[in-house]
């Protein structure tokens, strides 16, 4: 009988024992989860902080899932280390778990700088975990003056999160627009407005630069007072265990299509990982939900023993903030780069499709995200445009844009 580990307990970690019992219905599965919780699902952090959800709604598995899929979890303990040699993990408290088959998917941990006196800010969060949102929960109070340090989705949806708990947000970044990973300019100041309707105040192309308690000095030499401090800089991919065993790692955890890592019987899965991005063509880490399921799933079956690849991953981002919501996925190239955008505005949306090569790279659409879902498969597939009548599809994400054939195949013969 198969012995598999999984170190970690997150999307990938389900995704991998839902692809190991889909083969080996036997096997034993052992799940090292460093937070004591169940598997659950992290982006609901912000909505619990609402009041929208509670503990028990974020599991991302029905209570009784582990059991179902005879599933040992240990919980609150560590991997410290993966010996190779032996295929043995080191837990925190020294104990031994061997091992056949091993899924690293250990995520990733908040980046904070080494900001000059923040040792002495007493009441400072990350925003990643259930006890951060805890942690939060019990320190805000109607009258709190919350600054937040990260423009990105996490510090966002921290701070929607917060806006009827606090009486003050205020969100700085370097940069000089919110979501600059994933939106330009114009895009960006759509999503902004909505957030200062709302009574979140930004402090963009300045940052803190050092603390003295409860006061933050800025790079332009502003000042910002403050009660409680969240800290959401950035994430980095966890590749200490596989970097320390000998495996390559860069940002992420180098693997291949299988989700096999440089180390033989060792595969990883999740945000702790630096995969193909096939919109982008290069490895990069991809740090959404969905392909983290899909790696994890990908990682168990070739770990049962059959071989399946995920070569179609691609970034995507879903987020909504007071009922404006955006979608993207995928590359966006401009025209030095040999690409070409489609745009189309309306009241209350913006619609932007990229493509380069005759295929679609990517999309922006802020607003109207009715089948996006449409736009992504065809960036996955890689599908040529000419193939399809783009020219409405452009318009309308609509199936008839589709040949009979096409439609059948992809969707089923009802449309």
């Amino acid at each position: 009988m198969k012995q598999y580990v999984i170190i970690g307990n997150s999307i990938a970690a389900t995704g991998c024992i839902d692809g190991i019992r889909s083969i080996d219905k036997k096997g034993k599965i052992t799940v090292i989860s460093e937070e004591k919780y169940h598997a659950y699902c992290r982006p609901l952090i912000s909505y619990y902080l609402e009041g929208k959800t509670d503990l028990a709604k974020m599991n991302y598995r029905s209570q009784d899932y582990y059991d179902k899929m005879n599933c040992n979890v240990i919980y609150g303990q560590k991997a410290v280390k993966i010996n190779k040699y032996s295929n043995e993990i080191v837990l925190d408290d020294n104990k031994i778990i061997q091992y056949d088959k091993l899924c690293v998917a250990t995520g990733s941990s908040p980046f904070v700088p080494p900001f000059i006196g923040l040792e002495n800010v007493e009441n400072k969060f990350s925003f990643m975990t259930i006890d951060d949102t805890l942690a939060l929960e019990a320190s805000v109070n109607k009258n709190s003056k919350v600054l937040i340090v990260g423009a990105g989705l996490i510090g966002l949806k921290c701070a929607e999160g917060l806006k009827n708990r606090a009486a003050e947000i205020t969100v700085c970044d370097l940069a000089d627009r919110i979501l600059s990973s994933i939106l330009d300019n114009e895009c960006a100041a759509i999503m902004q407005e909505t957030l200062e309707k709302n009574g979140i105040s930004f402090m963009l192309g300045d940052s803190a630069e050092r603390f003295e308690k409860n006061k933050a000095f800025m790079k332009s030499g502003k000042t910002v007072d403050f009660d409680v401090l969240v800290l959401a800089v950035g994430v980095r991919a966890n590749t200490s265990l596989v970097k320390d065993a000998g495996g390559s790692v860069n940002r992420g955890i180098i693997i291949d299509d299988k989700m096999e890592t440089t180390i033989e019987n060792v595969y990883a899965a999740g945000d702790c990982t630096e995969g193909n991005d096939i919109s982008f063509g290069n490895k990069r880490v991809l740090a959404i939900l969905p392909n983290a399921y899909m790696q994890g799933k990908c990682a168990g079956i070739n770990m049962a023993g059959v071989n399946t690849v995920f070569d179609n991953a691609i970034p995507m981002n879903s987020i909504g903030f007071f009922g404006l919501h955006v979608m993207t996925a995928g590359s966006y190239f401009g025209e030095k780069d040999g690409g070409e955008m489609y745009e189309e505005k309306r009241e209350n949306s913006l619609k932007r499709l990229f493509t380069r090569n005759g295929l679609l790279t990517g999309y922006i659409m802020i607003g109207n995200v009715a089948k996006a879902g449409i736009y992504t498969s065809l960036i996955r597939e890689k599908t040529p445009l000419d193939s399809i009548d783009f020219d409405l599809l452009k318009k309308d994400a609509t199936f008839a844009a589709f040949s009979h054939e096409d439609r059948i195949s992809k969707f089923g013969g009802a449309v």
